[in-house]
């Protein structure tokens, strides 16, 4: 009887110190942001109105139709007169960039915005255990990462990866990498930097589904300090609560539309076809299907159910029918999201997004004012969205953040954030904020080109000033 009673104690005893340390490394496992850091290029890199001008009449490959469409394209983009672009357009070389032109830009943004970031959080460069950098677009020997290591003289076992070829959603690919080392490694400190180089991917042919890409994409990236120590909460600023990654690069469709090749003259671009909008419709829709569990209330998902079995009952023997425009979510998602962190892709797709969750004007302004401030600046527009939310005072304790973005292959990743203290800190947004949102946030290319809509291809002559 005592033996029993012994074997009895002893398997209790185990079994509370399984669960303990289930506990202790299931809290060594999560994901914190202590600090993070937008890049704001100096001002003689902004891109105004006449600068644009300027730059597109250089392309002696455009006539009259392409510098109708440019001008539609432009004006309906959501982009403002402020955003910033390569040094390599100011001297009139985007036609002939070189490797160092693309390291150039890039290093401008590393040593920026990493030495800002650790400074004010106090770091060491030697304390960072693990570096992610993704750069889609520029694949440099030795490679980003390393370049980064070197300037900063990191320790030699630090853990290095380098993403290239990810597209706008590469942050969250990135991020789902430092997750993942987080598993298994406790107490680290991690660098995510993400950012794209513009300065050797301009397009100078006239094919239009290339020649949208230079209307869209502007210069910009973003520093993010990481952590799993648990010991350093009450300094983080976010929880990570779940990451949901989907790649449709199996479908062919989805796979063609968004893609970097050549055109029939040779000269490399990033082609961006028709069927994007409906790949990412699919892409978008799979991600809600999977993260929407993770994130959304019971009840709400009872509701749901409820509902689409009333619904699928009603309509028993009805024919589809088939829908226009964007997909609307079944769900409420104000129910587990208070914020939403969305991929400034361009003005259709925040406006698609809007619609497919029932969001308001309110909801979208962060994702709206980035765009029109800071353009498409690839995997690091989400920060920027993120940024001016902080900027505006909106994040407190307990909010939950949605960020959603879209990219090449076809990729829609998607995370939620928990915010763990007030915050208020103006990161890239502290001098300008007050001034947003403006009155209006129609730019003034019609004003200044609208002129090229009534020429005729016959008599058209590009004007001299």
């Amino acid at each position: 009887m005592e033996l029993l009673s012994f074997l009895l104690l002893l398997s209790i005893i185990y079994l509370f110190f399984t669960i303990l340390k289930w506990v202790n490394d299931k809290r060594d496992q999560e994901c914190y942001i202590l600090d993070y850091q937008c890049y704001k290029p100096t001002d003689d890199r902004m891109c105004g109105t006449e600068f644009c001008g300027e730059v597109i009449k250089r392309n002696k490959n455009l006539g009259l139709n392409e510098y109708k469409f440019l001008l539609k394209a432009i004006v309906s983009s959501g982009i403002g007169e402020q955003t910033y672009g390569p040094r390599i357009m100011f001297s009139g070389r985007e036609e002939s960039p070189t490797l160092a032109d693309g390291i150039l830009e890039m290093e401008e943004f590393f040593y920026d915005s990493i030495g800002k970031l650790l400074s004010r959080a106090g770091i060491s460069p030697q304390e960072i255990d693990l570096l992610v950098v993704n750069v889609s677009m520029l694949p440099a020997l030795p490679s980003l990462s390393s370049r980064i290591i070197n300037h900063y003289k990191m320790r030699q076992d630090i853990k290095s990866f380098n993403l290239t070829g990810m597209g706008c959603s590469a942050s969250l690919i990135s991020l789902d990498i430092v997750r993942n080392v987080f598993k298994s490694y406790k107490n680290k400190y991690a660098l995510l930097v993400t950012s794209e180089s513009l300065s050797p991917n301009w397009y100078a042919g006239n094919d239009r589904s290339m020649i949208l890409a230079n209307c869209l994409f502007r210069s910009g990236g973003c520093a993010i300090l990481l952590t799993n120590n648990k010991s350093l909460k009450h300094r983080a600023m976010f929880k990570l609560k779940c990451l949901v990654r989907t790649h449709h690069g199996a479908r062919d469709e989805s796979y063609d539309c968004c893609i970097q090749r050549e055109d029939e003259k040779g000269r490399m671009g990033f082609h961006l076809g028709k069927s994007l909008p409906k790949a990412a419709t699919r892409s978008f829709v799979d991600n809600l299907r999977v993260i929407s569990p993770k994130i959304l209330p019971v009840r709400e998902l009872l509701g749901f159910m409820v509902v689409s079995l009333v619904k699928k009952w009603n309509h028993r023997g009805s024919h589809k029918g088939t829908t226009q425009g964007p997909i609307k979510a079944a769900v409420n998602f104000k129910s587990g999201v208070n914020h939403f962190c969305i991929h400034t892709g361009g003005k259709a797709v925040i406006d698609g997004i809007g619609t497919s969750l029932a969001l308001t004007e309110y909801d979208l302004e962060p994702a709206r004012m980035t765009l029109h401030r800071f353009g498409n600046t690839s995997a690091s527009s989400l920060w920027y969205v993120l940024a001016y939310m902080e900027a505006k005072k909106r994040l407190k304790k307990g909010d939950r953040v949605l960020m959603i973005s879209f990219g090449a292959g076809f990729k829609c990743n998607s995370c939620l954030w928990e915010v763990v203290r007030d915050l208020g800190d103006g990161n890239v947004w502290k001098d300008e904020i007050d001034r947003y949102p403006p009155k209006s946030l129609a730019n003034p290319y019609m004003e200044k080109y609208g002129w090229i809509q009534n020429e005729d291809i016959s008599t058209f002559k590009i004007p001299e000033d």
